[in-house]
């Protein structure tokens, strides 16, 4: 007889899943419906769900047990110190589960924010479109475009190129040389300190002690950091990844033997700077490219602890060994009220945590195709037009937000989109500057290059 196997269609594969259904069910365990109600992410590793029922068990086999408990042997390990907090999400914290086990409060994915977007009126849609139309007229002004190729940057470049010893596309190598001219600009970096790598080996001891300590957060496999430290002397690196790469720039940054290289695996979320011994005292640079959702929010708390970890509301002056700052923010569709950093700044114009996660839901439109790319069309078409035409059809649009959307034009859901993501990011610009910073964000590189080019730039108001 042949052996019953799940119904579950995998297009990709062009056949039915092979594995064995549930009892009593026509699919697998992993095809089976779910409900967010019975499912929550593993505490241990969030990128998997484990029935509510079955958690206690769970935790004592998770294939990733031993793994966690290594890195959170590490001394700088702090779970949770720069995730964030407000009344209510402590109030979700305590929720417990049927083990008496506290439950971890749930990540809102993007299927449940386009939920709660089709479950708005279509009166609160226009709303909540008219509001971030005059929120970007109001706070996105004068937002100028700072492309840079450093002439030092552009000989390491060509030496790579002779040599074949450049791992990575065109694109990134314009990201990454733009992030770090705009370092030297705002004169985190002085021009006289680039060179090729054969002169930073030649620099003398007391110049070597003006060059501060880098950081780089979300590392990946750490080339931002080869081209900083290959074409500006630095002599700290600290790359700081939760997980394990290969083929990484680490093998090249550790023949130099005048450069100190520590790699931090763990997640930004439960990082404590001031914990690392090899840092304390340093000056520090803080550079990405790029940070994916809340892991900026979660990156600005970690290089700006409050001193009271229980109430973050106040603002705090920059750390003194904070030399600067470049992060290029992406993904804000992943962001999550519980971690961005500038919850007040949302509330003062009137915005509730779900309009929130509505706005981080429309960013998704501004870079799922190919539209406004070869133009400033994002940032210039104004979606107002549309709610127009909404209102004059009347009872057209009674099925709900659903039609709406399904009858909106590329280009303006695209629009809608790229102002969202400014409005999210203009919020951590003030977070910033409310600390004592001088900061400003930038587009680093034309949208043809990427359109996640959004660049957020830091140094203390009184650096010289």
């Amino acid at each position: 007889m042949e052996r019953k196997r799940c119904i579950f269609w995998l297009p990709n594969k062009n056949r039915f899943c092979a594995n064995s259904p549930l009892n009593g069910s026509s699919f697998c365990g992993n095809h089976n419906s779910r409900s967010y109600e019975q499912w929550i992410p593993c505490p241990i590793d969030p990128s998997h769900s484990v029935l509510e029922q079955n958690l206690k068990g769970h935790v004592k086999r998770c294939p990733l047990l031993k793994q966690a408990q290594s890195l959170s042997l590490q001394p700088f390990y702090q779970k949770g110190i720069n995730a964030g907090s407000d009344g209510e999400e402590q109030e979700e914290e305590e929720r417990l589960g049927v083990d008496g086990s506290r439950l971890p409060i749930m990540t809102v994915s993007s299927e449940m924010k386009r939920n709660a977007v089709n479950k708005m009126s279509v009166t609160e849609f226009c709303n909540l479109i008219d509001k971030i139309e005059s929120l970007h007229e109001l706070l996105c002004k004068d937002i100028q475009d700072s492309f840079h190729m450093p002439d030092v940057c552009s000989l390491w470049i060509k030496t790579r190129v002779e040599e074949r010893k450049l791992p990575f596309q065109e694109k990134h190598i314009t990201q990454q040389a733009s992030i770090v001219g705009n370092l030297e600009n705002i004169g985190v970096f002085k021009k006289s300190l680039g060179r090729n790598p054969s002169e930073c080996e030649e620099a003398g001891e007391g110049e070597e002690d003006s060059v501060p300590a880098v950081i780089e957060f979300g590392a990946g496999r750490g080339y931002l950091t080869q081209m900083l430290a290959d074409c500006y002397g630095i002599k700290r690196v600290f790359l700081v990844e939760r997980k394990s790469y290969k083929l990484k720039a680490d093998r090249s940054l550790r023949q130099n033997e005048s450069l100190m290289l520590e790699r931090l695996r763990i997640d930004i979320e439960d990082l404590d700077l001031n914990a690392v011994e090899s840092l304390q005292g340093v000056p520090f640079v803080a550079i990405s490219k790029h940070l994916c959702g809340a892991a900026t929010d979660l990156t600005l708390r970690c290089c700006f602890p409050p001193e009271n970890r229980k109430d973050n509301s106040e603002p705090r002056t920059a750390k003194s060994n904070f030399g600067g700052l470049a992060i290029a923010t992406c993904c804000h569709h992943l962001c999550q009220w519980k971690h961005y950093t500038n919850k007040r700044y949302f509330s003062d114009l009137g915005m509730t945590k779900k309009e929130f996660h509505a706005i981080t839901w429309f960013t998704s439109w501004a870079v799922d195709a190919n539209h406004g790319l070869e133009s400033d069309l994002p940032d210039t078409t104004d979606c107002r037009s549309h709610l127009q035409s909404i209102k004059e059809q009347g009872n057209g649009y009674a099925n709900g937000v659903e039609k709406v959307l399904a009858d909106m034009e590329a280009a303006k859901r695209a629009s809608l989109g790229f102002k969202c993501k400014w409005i999210i990011d203009m919020g951590r610009l003030m977070w910033l500057r409310e600390r004592g910073l001088d900061a400003k964000i930038v587009k680093y590189v034309p949208p043809t290059i990427s359109p996640e080019n959004h660049l957020l730039i830091a140094r203390p108001s009184n650096f010289v």
